[in-house]
């Protein structure tokens, strides 16, 4: 297939495990996020205040924006985005954790995985 032929669209995936080690922290920069959106209507942002108060993974996900992950590479436009968020029990010792697993060639385009 030539490169005329070929999508233009990319999808990249990014797994990422966090380790939270300021909740507080978090949850105030999260309710500050929340405090600020002036699209947001008060009684979503009521809710959106209590979910983060609850969840670090919730107020997680109300500070992490895909378009800040590349709105700095060049010559490229998020065209879609979602991501979600949940609290996870890590073991980096733990087989289902190695990231080694991603490596392997794709047999599906001969193309490596990293």
């Amino acid at each position: 297939m030539s490169t005329s032929e070929t999508s233009r669209y990319v999808r990249l995936r990014v797994e990422v495990v966090l380790a939270v080690e300021g909740p507080e922290e978090l949850t105030g920069a999260a309710v500050g996020r929340i405090d600020t959106d002036e699209f947001m209507p008060e009684e979503e942002r009521v809710h959106a205040r209590s979910a983060v108060r609850e969840d670090s993974a919730e107020a997680l996900a109300y500070l992490i924006e895909p378009f800040d992950l590349v709105s700095e590479v060049p010559g490229v436009e998020l065209v879609q985005a979602s991501w979600s968020s949940e609290e996870v029990d890590y073991d980096p010792d733990a087989q289902e954790w190695e990231l080694d697993e991603e490596d392997e060639v794709d047999e599906e385009d001969d193309t490596e995985r990293v």
